[in-house]
């Protein structure tokens, strides 16, 4: 099923405008979650939402929004008086201004967005933003409004389309020097710098995301199926710690011989791996949607769970099943 757009409106440089649609590059769905439950009856928490003084519960309808001035004291707020001052960006994407993508400071980034053409129409437009964008090497810089709050987005292109990253304001960055004035300033020898860009230098390589394994969900996924399938759990034992240090210089020296008895290893690994990756991509054909480790879950057992569940741990094809699982809810826009 096609995801749902976050948001949809107008994308505006002066007077060039484009209907549009928002989608979330990113996702947490696949990772494995869990719900609270009753440990006497295995049935699962709900919450209710109960007046804070009273005790009682109250209805959506009765729920309105409140800013506190003081312990007791609140300032009501209702819907109307949220949607009188709605601003101009909640249906509109304005681009107020161009920078150079390197100007925009890391801490501002919060997560990306895909923004795509909406409907038949407005291709041209949006195709002539994106491209005027991508000649001059900047980050169109504009306002949209999720979640009834108005955010700053950057937009940039990204194959023939364009991605969208909301910006924090900088109320919400700290400022380093609360941190790192307390930092003593060390002097460092020649020798000492030499080794460590040393190991750098070995530890080098391309970027490649596909590569990476999120190894406390393998963790998670291995112990729910070894759960299900009624297989003990053994206690994980303490990792070794490396001592104290006593010597930087010795511990640079042990870290360049520990690097070099690794490297055939950890080089064959990322080979092996790297083959892996290509031959599942030929054998697959493209999804529309990127399974996650989720799939590696044993299938979720009905009536006579434990004989299938004991049937699924003995065959290996098993472990890759997908589990049946609920279609994930979009998020409304604001």
């Amino acid at each position: 099923m096609a995801p749902r757009a976050n948001w949809k409106g107008f994308l505006r440089l002066s007077l060039v405008t484009c209907p549009v649609a928002l989608y979330p590059a990113t996702s947490d769905t696949e990772k494995v979650s869990f719900n609270q439950i009753n440990r006497k009856t295995g049935h699962r928490i709900k919450y209710l939402k109960v007046d804070a003084e009273t005790g009682d519960e109250v209805t959506s309808e009765d729920i309105v929004k409140g800013y506190k001035v003081d312990t007791d004291t609140y300032i009501e707020v209702t819907k109307d008086e949220l949607d009188d001052i709605a601003l101009d960006s909640t249906h509109t994407i304005e681009i107020d201004e161009f920078v150079p993508k390197a100007d925009i400071d890391n801490r501002y980034l919060i997560r990306p967005y895909y923004l795509v053409p909406d409907g038949k129409v407005g291709h041209d437009a949006y195709a002539v933003i994106r491209e005027t964008i991508r000649s001059m090497d900047k980050v169109a810089i504009g306002r949209v409004v999720l979640t009834n709050r108005e955010h700053i987005i950057a937009l940039e292109s990204l194959e023939n389309g364009l991605m969208g990253t909301l910006l924090r304001y900088p109320y919400e960055v700290r400022s380093e020097k609360e941190y790192f004035d307390d930092i003593q300033d060390v002097k460092l020898t020649r020798d000492m710098l030499d080794l460590a860009k040393h190991i750098v230098e070995k530890k080098s390589g391309a970027f490649e995301p596909e590569l990476f394994e999120d190894h406390y969900e393998t963790a998670l996924i291995d112990l729910i199926n070894k759960k299900r399938s009624g297989m003990p759990i053994t206690a994980k034992a303490a990792p070794k710690t490396g001592g104290n240090v006593i010597s930087l210089m010795d511990a640079l020296k042990k870290s360049i011989a520990n690097e070099k008895d690794a490297a055939p290893a950890a080089k064959v690994a990322r080979e092996t791996a790297k083959d892996t990756a290509k031959d599942t991509a030929k054998a697959k054909k493209p999804k529309k949607r990127v399974e996650g480790q989720r799939e590696m879950l044993l299938p979720i057992s009905g009536k006579g769970g434990k004989e299938a569940a004991a049937k699924a741990a003995t065959t290996p094809k098993k472990a890759a099943d997908k589990p049946v699982r609920a279609p994930a809810r979009a998020k409304k826009a604001g």
